[in-house]
């Protein structure tokens, strides 16, 4: 019997448009009360039972709550995708990653009733300073890593449709991650440096040409 994790990155509207730029992110515009229902339905159907990557951002905002909570209610389990998902987490201080899984977490836990114990790096960032962090918050694994030689493509075609200035574009130069991705390890592996044992998991991506499993990236192979 083989095994598979299934995970969804839970990335709301507002955090797209602050990704790209677009200055009317600050309104905090939603699609949870749409997506979530639809998700959860369909997972119930199929008898699945998978992992959502939650922004604290949305988690803090009241108005989220209710449907959040849906999703431990399902059973289904919660982890952290940062507090103000800004995919440039290598840039932070120690401080500043402190600060933003903290938040991230409180406010997932007050809003899932779980303390997650899994995180993801909005595009995929992370550092070895991150790494250890959470190890030292106790948490099992990291699901940070992209496997997948794609990624600086991807950015260059985010940049290409985004109207981001040249400075913005600076900040997000790992977004997606560099050709090196390309050679790490496509399996769960256990991480080297940290305070205490954590998995990494990479995303799925296919052996040999890895390229993503993803609905978004077909759509940019698509075009």
């Amino acid at each position: 019997m083989r095994l598979a994790s299934v995970s969804i990155d839970l990335d709301n509207k507002w955090s797209y448009m602050k990704t790209r730029g677009d200055g009317r992110w600050t309104e905090y515009q939603s699609y949870l009360e749409t997506v979530v229902p639809r998700v959860l339905g369909m997972l119930k159907e199929r008898g699945m039972r998978i992992t959502f990557f939650i922004v604290g951002q949305d988690a803090a905002l009241p108005e989220n709550q209710r449907v959040l909570r849906r999703i431990t209610e399902a059973g289904h389990e919660v982890a952290n995708h940062s507090f103000h998902h800004e995919p440039w987490l290598h840039l932070y201080t120690e401080a500043q990653l402190r600060e933003e899984i903290e938040r991230a977490e409180q406010a997932i836990e007050a809003a899932t009733g779980e303390r997650p114990l899994g995180f993801r790096g909005p595009g995929y960032s992370h550092s070895p300073l991150l790494l250890d962090l959470l190890s030292r918050r106790g948490y099992e694994y990291d699901g940070s890593t992209f496997p997948t030689f794609l990624g600086p493509l991807a950015r260059l075609y985010y940049f290409m449709s985004s109207g981001i200035s040249r400075g913005e574009r600076k900040q997000r130069d790992l977004l997606f991650g560099s050709w090196r991705n390309g050679l790490l390890p496509l399996k769960p592996y256990m991480l080297k440096g940290t305070a205490h044992p954590m998995v990494e998991i990479p995303v799925t991506t296919m052996p040999v040409v890895r390229i993503p499993i993803q609905p978004s990236y077909v759509l940019y192979l698509s075009k």
